[in-house]
């Protein structure tokens, strides 16, 4: 039997705030999926290339990822047959870089089925994201209608005002968030050894990969379409206690 080629679908991780988590999403998707038997390619569009040098570590026995460093420019070639993926390829996904303009958003996005957009709770990161997210629907016109459009909340410890405080700025944003990540050390292993989540071995990880599941399950389910499709809710927040900057586990 011949194998169905899937038609390429590609993701956008973007926040113009440098610090957000775009690699650590960016690297853990293309992992998940190449786990997952996708032909994946990883587009590394930021000069700090940390996308690439996650692929430069990765054990040569897992799942191949294609690399394409779009931030080189390479003599005798046009700039879009260097950014090509290979024929086959099933899933793009695009690291952007930090400082981007809300003028260079509409190429960035083009043809994108989902654009993900990492946020870290606090009132920096907070006001970064509102002007990135604004960009994306006012210059960019990604329209909410088209429910490719959704947040990762990264780095996140629940039960603090800096997390009730990101809860609260999203729900005004009416935006989808798709994931809320923890604030894990699984992370930074990843990015020091080439490996996913999902490709790594631990009883310790298995949070995680709860935690990064909902991310995957919401891009599998949107299908890249624009059909209307159940939104996730945004997590609850539980009032912080009077004079305290942390809440109990209890809630």
């Amino acid at each position: 039997m011949e194998q169905t080629i899937q038609p390429l679908q590609k993701i956008v991780i973007l926040n113009p705030k440098g610090g957000s988590g775009k690699s650590t999403v960016a690297t853990n998707l293309a992992a998940y999926y190449a786990w997952k038997g996708s032909r994946v390619a990883l587009m590394d569009m930021d000069p700090q290339g940390s996308s690439i040098r996650w692929l430069k570590i990765r054990p040569p026995e897992l799942p191949r990822i294609h690399p394409i460093a779009a931030y080189e420019k390479q003599m005798g070639v046009t700039r879009a047959f260097a950014l090509r993926a290979p024929p086959g390829t099933e899933r793009l996904i695009v690291d952007t870089p930090a400082a981007i303009t809300g003028l260079q958003m509409p190429e960035i996005v083009r043809d994108a089925g989902a654009i993900v957009v990492p946020v870290l709770p606090s009132e920096i990161d907070i006001h970064a994201a509102s002007r990135c997210i604004a960009d994306l629907l006012l210059v960019a016109k990604v329209h909410r209608s088209e429910r490719r459009l959704v947040i990762v909340a990264n780095r996140a410890r629940r039960y603090t005002r800096a997390y009730q405080s990101l809860i609260r700025f999203l729900r005004s944003l009416r935006i989808p968030v798709a994931a809320v990540l923890r604030d894990s050390q699984a992370y930074v292993r990843s990015a020091e050894t080439g490996m996913g989540l999902h490709e790594m071995k631990g009883a310790l990880l298995q949070e995680d990969v709860d935690t990064f599941r909902p991310l995957v399950e919401w891009l599998d389910r949107r299908s890249f379409s624009l059909v209307p499709i159940e939104e996730p809710s945004v997590p609850a927040v539980h009032p912080v206690q009077p004079g305290s900057d942390t809440l109990s586990a209890s809630g």
